[in-house]
């Protein structure tokens, strides 16, 4: 891991980006840049621990971060993907309670650190910044229940037809992510989404290629993930 200085304007940019700080002006901006650091990670570095103290909270200026958690069996289970803009970390910030999965860079990735004391003082000024937190938080609550149902009681085509749809639409019809990736979002093994990635292909609802798959039929995989399947 390195760590150093990205240009002012690029700080800005980058909170700018992030939708609890898209409302603020370009001198609030300028006066929260003034509290975060930068942090840099190679392919496969850890930003935090699950169980880890919580310092800091994170938004992605560049890369992508894995969200994961690790069962008692020892399966890894991939919560979330982050991408540019994106904040991360901020729920065990705020709790005040350890990180409760780890995040890893999945590419090279930048990202801006922010102190959660220094958050607070800041916060103190911006109530509306504030609120957007509890919005968000509650947000991140709901995906995390629905998560949990959908594992709970939908077939594994319709779990992964959905991750691929939340996917493509957060980043794009040409997704970087592996078929082992999907797998581990949807809760199943890389032989079961291998079959039903192959099914997907044979339909003209997806291409892949080695690390990569690109949406082809929005309709018909929105379809699926709906419960609609095409058998």
């Amino acid at each position: 891991m390195g760590v150093g200085r990205l240009d002012k304007t690029i700080k800005i940019k980058t909170l700018k980006g992030s939708s609890i700080f898209s409302s603020l002006d370009e001198s609030e901006l300028a006066e929260l840049s003034e509290i975060i650091s930068e942090k840099r990670f190679s392919q496969g570095d850890y930003v935090f621990w699950e169980g880890d103290l919580p310092e800091y909270f994170y938004i992605l200026a560049r890369g992508r971060i894995k969200v994961s958690k690790v069962s008692a069996s020892g399966r890894e289970f991939v919560v979330a993907f982050f991408g540019p803009g994106d904040i991360f970390g901020e729920v065990a910030v705020f709790e005040d309670k350890p990180y409760p999965a780890s995040a890893q860079a999945t590419e090279s990735t930048i990202v801006l650190a922010v102190s959660r004391d220094r958050f607070t003082k800041f916060l103190s000024n911006y109530p509306a910044v504030a609120l957007k937190i509890i919005n968000m938080l509650g947000s991140r609550l709901r995906d995390a229940l629905g998560r949990l149902r959908d594992l709970a009681g939908e077939r594994v085509e319709q779990r992964i037809a959905g991750i691929l749809v939340m996917l493509s639409s957060k980043f794009g019809a040409d997704l970087p992510f592996t078929r082992q990736e999907i797998a581990d979002m949807a809760g199943t093994t890389i032989e079961t989404a291998i079959r039903t990635m192959t099914r997907f292909k044979e339909n003209g609802i997806i291409k892949s290629a080695r690390g990569s798959i690109t949406v082809l039929d929005d309709t018909n995989l929105r379809s699926i993930a709906e419960g609609h399947s095409r058998d």
